[in-house]
């Protein structure tokens, strides 16, 4: 957690993912507004356009929109990333 000059609340974080093509995702939290997002493997077209629809939306937005979608085994790039921020989201309120 890193906390800026001008004081807003920066939270770089590295999930490893479970049950998808990718194998991680590696995100940053500034002020609860997804700043950005990256994933390791997957199918390149959709993790992409996951990541260039995500920055710049609050977190609880990313959320709401991302968590549940299926793919294979129960959950979906865009589900582990809704999943890691659900985490980054219980960090940011503690």
């Amino acid at each position: 957690m890193n906390v800026p000059e001008n004081g807003g609340l920066v939270l770089k974080r590295h999930h490893k993912t479970s049950g998808t093509c990718s194998t991680e995702i590696t995100y940053e939290v500034t002020d609860g507004i997804v700043t950005s997002c990256a994933f390791s493997g997957g199918c390149k077209g959709n993790t992409e356009a996951v990541q260039r629809l995500v920055v710049g939306r609050p977190v609880c937005e990313v959320i709401r929109l991302l968590k549940g979608i299926q793919c294979r085994n129960g959950t979906s790039c865009p589900d582990q990333l809704a999943r890691a921020l659900v985490s980054c989201k219980t960090q940011m309120t503690e």
